[in-house]
C-alpha cells in the first residue's frame, strides 16, 4: 500500500519558493569559470587593506612554524531573505509573528553557493589541505584551518608581523593587508585573523568594585520616606534605592513587584562571559542570601567555549561575571540560567619569539551557540569595541550572524558602553575621538556590536526618579544604514536638534542606538567574598534582558511563542503604548570634547526610547498571538 506524502506547510512552502528563486538569481552572480587550473597560478589582488588602529605597534615577525586558525568566510548570496524572515516573524502586526525559523532552515538561507565551496577547496587543496584538515561551520559560510605563518603568508602574498598594543601590552599576530588569487574574490568574503586587531578596551570600561560602609549609608536612609514614582510596583521605591541598587530596588523601579517565573516552562536567560572572567558560585550564594533568600542553594549551568575555564577561587572571581550572573539570574529565579565561558584572552607577552593565538573570542561563542539547536531564548553581553577598530567586513559577518539567533527565537542584549558619545571626554584640548581613517579628524565614536541593528543595545539611567547617566554610550553608526522600524522616531529627534549642532561629527543615516535603558550605577555585588558596589551599562544589559526573560515567560506560561527580536515591537510599543515605557528626559552623554546627546521625550541616543515597566508589558506582551 503505498502511503501519501504529506504536503508541506504553507509556511515552509513559502520558504522553499523563496530559496529556489533566491538561489536560481544568485547562481547568475557566481557563475565564474572553475577549471583545472591551480589557483596558486592566478595573479593576487589586494581583498583588504587596513591602518592598524591607534596605539599598536609593529614589533618583529613570529616564528614561521608557529600556528594560526585561519577563518575563511565564504558568502551568503540569500542574507536578503534571512532578513525578510527575521523581520516577519519579529513584526507583531505580521500573521508570521513568533513563527520563529529552525537552526535547519537557518542554515538553509546562508549557505554558500556551491560554486563557492568548491572554489575555496579547490584552492586549499593546492596548498596541500584535504578535507581532514578543514572545520566548516554546519552552514558551510565559514572553513577553519590550522596554518603555519610562513603558509598563511604565501596563501595571502602578506606577511605577518607580532604587534603590541603599548597602552595595554597586548599583543597581536596581524598583518595590514593581504591578497587571494582574483578570480577567488567573490566566493571570500574576509580571511581572519589578518587586519582585524583584538579589542583593547575591557568589557567592562567603568565597572570596579568599591567598599560599601553599610553605617554610613544606613544613616542617612534609615527613616526616610519612600519616594514616589508612580510607575514603580505599588506606586513607591525605597529610599535607599539612591544609593545601592538591589533586586528589590529593580523589582520596584520597573514594576516587576512579587511576579515569580516558573522553573521548568523551557524558558532560559544566557550570559556570555570573557577574557577570564569566572563567575563564583560561593559569591551567588552570598548575593542570594542577602538579596534573594529564596535562591540560595540553587545555581546555573556553565558552558565551556573553545575551552574556556571555570576557575572557582573566590580570588579569581570576576567583577563583570558576578554582576551579571547575580542580577540577570537573581531577577529571573527560578528561571534556568546558563553562564558561557568562552576563552580566548590575549595575554601580554614578553617574548615575542612565543605569541599567543589572538583570534577574536567573541567569533567563537557565536560559532558554539549558532550550532546549539536550542540556544537560551535571551542573551545579554556586556562587550563592545569602537566600530571604527573593526574592519567592515568583519562587522558585518557578526551582525549576520546576530540576525540568525534573531530568526531563531533568541533576544539578544548587549550594553552601549560607557564613554558617552565616544571616549566620554567633554573637553575639546583633551579628547581623543580621532578617526584612524589616516584623516585624523575629530569624530564620535559609535560601538560595535551596539550599532548592529539585530540586537536590543541598552544604555544607562541613575537615580530616583531615573535620569541619564552622563557614561550612557549612543549615537549613530557608520557602517549599518538605519533601520526602518525606527525611521520614525529617530528621524524626530534630528528634526529637533538645533541646526548645525555636531555637524560633521556622526552620520545621522546611520542606525541609532541606544535601544532602551536601565540603572547602571552602585549595583551592590559579591566579589571574592566581600560586597561592593558595581557601575556601568554593563550593569542594564543583564538588568533589561532579566525584565524581558520574565516577560518570555509569561508568554511561554500561555503557551505563546518567546519575544525573539524585540526591536520591531519594542518601537510599536512606544508609539502605541507609551505607558509601557518611562520615558527619560534629563541628562546627556558628554564626549569627544562636546557635551554629546541631550535625552528628552522619546526616543533619545542616550536613553533610547526609555526604561521597561514591567507591568504594562506583561498585559501588551499577553495580547500578541
Amino acid at each position: 500500500m503505498e502511503v501519501a506524502e504529506t504536503p508541506p506547510s504553507p509556511r515552509v512552502k513559502m520558504m522553499l519558493i523563496s530559496l529556489s528563486l533566491s538561489l536560481a538569481l544568485s547562481s547568475l552572480a557566481y557563475a565564474a569559470p572553475f577549471t583545472d587550473t591551480p589557483l596558486t597560478d592566478y595573479a593576487h589582488k589586494v581583498k583588504e587593506v587596513a591602518i592598524p588602529p591607534r596605539g599598536w605597534i609593529k614589533r618583529g615577525a613570529p616564528p614561521a612554524d608557529y600556528t594560526i586558525e585561519l577563518r575563511i568566510a565564504l558568502p551568503q548570496p540569500n542574507f536578503s531573505e534571512l532578513e525578510r524572515h527575521l523581520y516577519e516573524v519579529s513584526d507583531p502586526t505580521h500573521y508570521r509573528y513568533g513563527e520563529y525559523l529552525s537552526k535547519g532552515e537557518v542554515e538553509e538561507l546562508i549557505a554558500p553557493h556551491p560554486e563557492s565551496l568548491n572554489s575555496v577547496h579547490h584552492w586549499l587543496a593546492t596548498h596541500g589541505f584535504t578535507d581532514d584538515h578543514l572545520n566548516r561551520s554546519p552552514a558551510s559560510d565559514w572553513i577553519k584551518v590550522n596554518v603555519p605563518v610562513s603558509l598563511a603568508e604565501k596563501m595571502l602574498n602578506t606577511e605577518y608581523h607580532v604587534w603590541v598594543h603599548e597602552p595595554t601590552g597586548k599583543t597581536a599576530i596581524r598583518t595590514t593587508t593581504y591578497s587571494l588569487p582574483e578570480t577567488l574574490h567573490h566566493h571570500i568574503e574576509l580571511v581572519h585573523p589578518t587586519i582585524h586587531f583584538p579589542s583593547t578596551k575591557p568589557l567592562v570600561a567603568t565597572s570596579h568594585l568599591s567598599p560599601i560602609l553599610p553605617k554610613v549609608l544606613g544613616a542617612n536612609v534609615a527613616h526616610a520616606r519612600p519616594i514616589v514614582v508612580p510607575s514603580a510596583s505599588g506606586g513607591h521605591v525605597d529610599a535607599d534605592c539612591n544609593n545601592n541598587i538591589n533586586i528589590k530596588c529593580l523589582q520596584q523601579i520597573y514594576n516587576i513587584g512579587r511576579y515569580k517565573s516558573s522553573a521548568h516552562n523551557g524558558s532560559r536567560i544566557g550570559i556570555t562571559g570573557y577574557l577570564e572572567q569566572f563567575a563564583n558560585i560561593e559569591d551567588l550564594q552570598s548575593f542570594y542570601k542577602e538579596q534573594r533568600p529564596d535562591a540560595v542553594g540553587s545555581s546555573f549551568d556553565t558552558i565551556s567555549v573553545h575551552g574556556g575555564l571555570n576557575n572557582q577561587s573566590l580570588a579569581e572571581a570576576g567583577v563583570e561575571a558576578n554582576l551579571d550572573t547575580q542580577f540577570a539570574f537573581g531577577l529571573t529565579f527560578p528561571t534556568p540560567g546558563v553562564f558561557y565561558s568562552t576563552a580566548g584572552r590575549p595575554p601580554i607577552i614578553n617574548d615575542l619569539q612565543t605569541p599567543d593565538n589572538t583570534n577574536e573570542p567573541y567569533q567563537d561563542w557565536l560559532d558554539y551557540v549558532l550550532d546549539h539547536p536550542n540556544p537560551p531564548q535571551v542573551v545579554s553581553t556586556s562587550y563592545g569595541d569602537d566600530e571604527q577598530t573593526v574592519p567592515e567586513s568583519y562587522a558585518r559577518r557578526i551582525c549576520q550572524g546576530l540576525a540568525q539567533l534573531g530568526a531563531r527565537g533568541v533576544s539578544v542584549f548587549f550594553s552601549s558602553g560607557d564613554f558617552g558619545v565616544g571616549d566620554g571626554d567633554p573637553n575639546p584640548e583633551t579628547q581623543i575621538c580621532k578617526t584612524n581613517d589616516g584623516r585624523n579628524v575629530t569624530r564620535f565614536m559609535p560601538a560595535f556590536p551596539a550599532s548592529c541593528p539585530y540586537v536590543t543595545t541598552i544604555g544607562g539611567t541613575v537615580h530616583i526618579p531615573e535620569v541619564a547617566i552622563g557614561f550612557s554610550g549612543g549615537g549613530f553608526s557608520d557602517l549599518f544604514p538605519r533601520p526602518a522600524y525606527q525611521d520614525s522616531v529617530v528621524s524626530g529627534y534630528l528634526k529637533n536638534l538645533p541646526e548645525g549642532i555636531y555637524a560633521g561629527l556622526f552620520n545621522s543615516s546611520g542606525r541609532a542606538y541606544p535601544d532602551l535603558a536601565a540603572q547602571s550605577s552602585r549595583y551592590v555585588v559579591w566579589v571574592g567574598g566581600h560586597s561592593g558596589h558595581v557601575g556601568g551599562t554593563s550593569a542594564s544589559s543583564p538588568t533589561v534582558a532579566a525584565i524581558f526573560s520574565l516577560l518570555n515567560d509569561v508568554r511561554i506560561s500561555h503557551g505563546l511563542s518567546p519575544l525573539g527580536f524585540l526591536n520591531p515591537l519594542i518601537y510599536k510599543i512606544q508609539a502605541e503604548h507609551p505607558e509601557a515605557l518611562n520615558d527619560i528626559t534629563e541628562g546627556n552623554n558628554p564626549g569627544c570634547g562636546t557635551q554629546g546627546f541631550n535625552a528628552t521625550k522619546g526616543w533619545d541616543p542616550v536613553t533610547g526610547l526609555g526604561t521597561p515597566n514591567f507591568g504594562k508589558l506583561k498585559d501588551i506582551v499577553l495580547s500578541l498571538e
